[in-house]
């Protein structure tokens, strides 16, 4: 089976990896996501990987609270690196193996993150987790992982979500939002609308990474996505 896409960043929401639960991690969600992914391995596509950490703490959150935003970021990325070793407890689960590197050096809970070791880490088969963001405070995971998708030469950035694709509005809170199926960089932009961050889409416009938002919370949407079937929406 051909595949669309030979090289991907995958960028996971913390959120999604809470299931049914409200809190912290379905150990359910975790596995169903984990045999997506190695079955995508199967066919020959290598898979870096982005999680966020808003299931367990989120930096904004915490700083609105009172917590020091510096403090409140770098207890985020430590969030994030929690939900990369589920991750990657799940997919060697699975027979699926896999490589966590940190942002800052978390020797030897991962590797530290250089980008020729996660390009030779996908080289093997194995899947790259890259935990941490960028490693520094006021940058999201999507940045981080729009970051990562660049440094690995990803083709392009997955961005799996609760939601099907990106709206005119909040199809949570407004019936008549309408998705679009392709919208570009600068439209995004200038909508205004919360797909990522605006210094994430910015490094995408600027090298050249497309990104198709889609529900991975739909088991099978990953491979058809890959296969180059049309859901979710396509950013260029």
């Amino acid at each position: 089976m051909a595949t669309k896409y030979k090289r991907i960043l995958l960028k996971l929401s913390g959120e999604s990896l809470m299931g049914k639960q409200g809190y912290g991690i379905d150990t359910e969600r975790l596995d169903q996501y984990a045999r997506q992914i190695k079955d995508i391995v199967k066919m020959g596509v290598e898979v870096a990987i982005v999680i966020g950490g808003g299931n367990i703490f989120r930096g904004l959150q915490g700083a609105a609270k009172g917590f020091d935003r510096i403090k409140g970021d770098q207890m985020g990325m430590l969030a994030t690196v929690i939900n990369s070793l589920a991750l990657s407890s799940a997919l060697e689960a699975n027979g699926q193996p896999a490589e966590v590197y940190t942002a800052i050096n978390m020797y030897p809970i991962g590797k530290h993150y250089s980008y020729r070791s996660a390009i030779e880490s996908l080289g093997e088969g194995k899947v790259a987790i890259m935990a941490g963001g960028t490693g520094n405070p006021f940058f999201t995971t999507d940045t981080g992982s729009a970051l990562r998708g660049i440094e690995v030469g990803a083709d392009v950035m997955l961005k799996g979500t609760r939601v099907d694709g990106i709206y005119t509005a909040d199809p949570e809170k407004d019936p008549n939002a309408t998705k679009f199926d392709k919208i570009t960089y600068d439209e995004v932009l200038a909508r205004g609308l919360k797909v990522m961050d605006l210094t994430a889409t910015a490094l995408c416009k600027e090298n050249d990474l497309p990104i198709v938002v889609f529900d991975m919370d739909t088991p099978g949407n990953l491979l058809k996505v890959i296969e180059g079937d049309n859901i979710g929406t396509y950013v260029y």
